[in-house]
């Protein structure tokens, strides 16, 4: 089933502030908590959905790359933390908001959380013909995207210099406090979860060490691609943070209409017009095909909308198995404008039908009469 879009889930506008976003989380996470709506399956699924959301958009780096790319952008994390119902990712979110993460022990134990983080994948749409998508090409594509810093090679901090332990969390990433019975455990404000500080940005990525560069790939489109067929390439989105690994680069194929084909899956489908005399005494009509023209005898009283199959002609399946075939509908024409030997004849031919019909019609009476 297609994904909802995140400000959509949450009741909000694309220019929403952060409050705005966490003023409406807030009302959807109370209203369908599972707690409040036990045995409640919908609720549930609810209350996963705007926690999805909130945990995009109220992350700017998240959110521009899901404002920019869609949920191709944020496939790597978003979602990732749900386990069970009404808790995975709780202590996360709802921590945030309502002050309380470890409950019942389902917060992390104060272990600090990993700063590495896999880069975001991205999402090219590339338009082809369908001559390109039946023989298979290779694309140039110019991709933007995020890159490791070569300056600071990632780490963010100044030539020099290194990130330090932050002293608020001890490097944790995390502040723990005990309330009654409970260990509540919160997101550091001093490093914002990243366990160290950057006292002395780099001046090329200003501490986020990654900078946004266009990358030209060349991508191998097989034959047999139709719109809708996605390619990945391994490690061409965007860069990871602190180490993580990059994410991955998705081409999405769109194939361009045809001026005379039409395709179905593996079929193609053309319509061939021809004359009344063609369609009246047969013919030899000459058709086109992708690679080239081909002859199909059209027998004597051919009427409009006979189809005839030429085995092996349409596209070829992806992966090489196999190849569909090509349909050919005939459409006899009607000619809009005659030269004066040409309804001549079609007069004289005119008077033969009425008389054979003439003839028919006495013959019919016959019968009638005779039984």
């Amino acid at each position: 089933m297609e994904k909802r879009d995140y400000y959509e889930i949450l009741g909000v506008s694309r220019t929403a502030s952060d409050q705005e976003i966490k003023s409406a989380y807030r009302r959807l996470a109370i209203r369908y908590h599972p707690d409040k709506n036990p045995n409640d399956a919908s609720a549930e699924e609810k209350f996963k959905e705007a926690a999805e959301a909130y945990s995009v958009l109220a992350d700017a780096d998240q959110r521009r790359r899901y404002d920019r790319f869609g949920h191709a952008g944020v496939s790597s994390s978003a979602g990732a933390s749900w386990g069970a119902p009404g808790f995975g990712g709780f202590e996360d979110i709802l921590g945030d908001l309502f002050g309380f993460g470890d409950v019942f022990g389902t917060g992390r134990s104060g272990s600090r959380r990993s700063a590495a983080q896999r880069g975001a994948d991205l999402r090219y749409d590339l338009e082809i013909t369908l001559e390109d998508a039946a023989n298979g090409m290779t694309a140039q594509l110019r991709i933007p995207r995020l890159e490791t810093c070569g300056t600071c090679k990632g780490s963010g901090a100044a030539a020099g210099t290194e990130p330090e332990t932050c002293q608020t969390c001890g490097g944790t990433g995390q502040l723990r406090y005990q309330q009654g019975f409970f260990s509540v455990a919160r997101t550091c404000h001093a490093c914002r979860g990243a366990g160290k500080i950057i006292k002395n940005p780099c001046s090329d990525c200003r501490g986020s060490g990654r900078v946004e560069r266009e990358k030209q790939l060349e991508v191998k489109i097989p034959a047999g691609v139709e719109t809708g067929s996605r390619l990945r390439v391994q490690g061409e989105g965007e860069a990871g943070t602190s180490g993580g690994p990059a994410g991955d680069l998705y081409v999405v194929i769109l194939v361009a209409e045809h001026e005379y084909f039409q395709r179905q899956g593996s079929n193609l489908y053309a319509a061939v017009p021809i004359t009344f005399a063609q369609a009246a005494l047969g013919a030899e009509v000459s058709v086109k095909t992708l690679e080239n023209e081909e002859k199909i005898k059209v027998p004597t009283g051919t009427q409009t909308g006979t189809v005839f199959r030429l085995k092996g002609k349409g596209m070829p399946a992806l992966g090489g198995r196999g190849r569909g075939d090509l349909f050919i509908s005939v459409t006899v024409v009607t000619p809009t404008s005659l030269t004066r030997e040409q309804r001549k004849l079609l007069e004289q031919l005119a008077m033969i039908e009425d008389k054979d019909l003439e003839d028919r019609g006495l013959v019919d009476k016959v019968r009638d009469i005779f039984g």
